[in-house]
């Protein structure tokens, strides 16, 4: 039972205090599932994360979902959801109840205009963090500016970029991984034509008088 509250708390406790939904809570996840508790490395959550961006509903719960599965089964995966959905009724909650009259308070839009620039700097910060560690290589460039660009300026779809980006990064590292074991086949087959080579002709070693 208290490997399930820790996994409640520690969600509940990144729900609470991440304002901006999804993209804006990578800083905390990182902080809270990798730093604190090493429930996974940095890599491990990026993939998780990208994971959660590519499969129906909200990201920071499919996120919390996929990591209390893979710490504690099904039961760790409802444990995670639920801290991660409890601050959001909670909060939707006592506003519907209590602070809807307050909405057009001149203070409480002043400070939801401070909140708003503070969620575009966590969010620039998951794009650089992400970045770091997924654009590696010349495929890791063609794909973000082809993304990039195909996602500002086109109407295609977003799940059709993600899905395109997908098999191109499969199609190639396949090609990568096949020319790579080709080619050591080729230096191993030389090194033994070689062995065989010098086995039939052997040097010829000068007599001392």
């Amino acid at each position: 039972m208290k490997k399930f509250l820790e996994l409640y708390a520690t969600f509940f406790r990144i729900g609470i205090l991440t304002f901006g939904g999804g993209m804006a809570m990578l800083p905390m996840l990182k902080r809270e599932v990798v730093d604190k508790k090493k429930w996974a490395n940095e890599t491990e959550l990026l993939d998780i994360y990208a994971i959660g961006q590519c499969t129906p509903g909200v990201i920071a719960v499919n996120t919390s979902t996929y990591i209390g599965y893979e710490q504690y089964g099904i039961p760790g995966a409802i444990a995670g959801t639920l801290g991660m959905v409890s601050p959001s009724i909670i909060i939707i909650s006592l506003i519907a109840a209590i602070l809807e009259p307050y909405m057009t308070n001149p203070i409480v839009l002043h400070a939801l205009s401070g909140i708003r620039i503070v969620v575009c700097a966590l969010m620039f910060n998951t794009v650089l963090t992400m970045a770091k560690a997924g654009i590696v290589d010349k495929l890791g460039v063609f794909l973000f500016l082809t993304g990039f660009m195909l996602a500002t300026f086109s109407p295609v779809p977003t799940v059709l970029i993600v899905i395109a980006a997908a098999v191109i990064g499969i199609v190639v590292k396949q090609l990568t991984n096949t020319r790579q074991l080709r080619g050591g086949a080729d230096q191993n087959t030389c090194d033994h034509l070689n062995k065989f080579s010098e086995l039939e002709n052997p040097i010829p070693t000068q007599i001392e008088n």
